[in-house]
């Protein structure tokens, strides 16, 4: 079996080394230190590029690629070889299919993640369960001021909080005056 993106044998290795977290943000830095042009846009250039991009569809983009082809005379005008402008068209497409490996990527480990959290709040609601029931009991008088400190954290967490910045109270309205409302005769 190989590789379609470059032909290379791909070796499946049953039990590949597990990665801890710190090693993982380790070999992306690395990866993301031998890649060219790995620099985030600004939102507002992101916006400016993709705005640029509408003017021209794909297929507006093609086609005009191939009157490059065409014609020398429109290659030397650009001042760019067909030759080049299909090898950057080239890695558009395979960078596109990498930018879509890596967010499927990150969406497992986010999904993880989350599945982690939940583990976590768990284990936390049985610990405060079994803690509450042992603090009862005098023997464990040390678990008490932890089982409060939870209980004010857990009543801590449902109060709603108060607006940051209350809304200016609304003036009061003058005084209607009779006469400006009366009908005109």
């Amino acid at each position: 079996m190989s590789d379609p993106v470059n032909n290379t044998p791909v070796t499946s290795n049953p039990d590949p080394a597990k990665l801890a977290p710190k090693e993982v943000i380790a070999q992306l830095r690395t990866l993301r230190s031998q890649i060219d042009d790995v620099s985030p846009l600004s939102k507002e250039q992101r916006k400016l590029v993709q705005r640029r991009l509408r003017v021209l569809p794909p297929p507006v983009v093609e086609a005009s690629i191939s009157v490059i082809g065409s014609s020398d005379t429109v290659a030397q005008a650009v001042g760019q070889p067909l030759g080049d402008v299909l090898e950057l068209q080239s890695d558009s497409v395979l960078w596109s299919l990498v930018a879509d490996e890596l967010r499927s990527f990150l969406k497992g480990i986010e999904g993880s993640n989350l599945v982690r959290r939940q583990q976590l709040a768990f284990i936390a609601s049985q610990a405060y369960s079994f803690g509450s029931q042992l603090a009862r009991n005098p023997v464990n008088a040390d678990l008490v001021p932890q089982v409060e400190e939870i209980k004010r954290l857990k009543t801590l967490a449902r109060r709603k909080k108060a607006p940051q910045n209350p809304p200016p109270p609304s003036p009061t309205p003058a005084p209607a005056d009779d006469t400006s409302t009366a009908p005109k005769a």
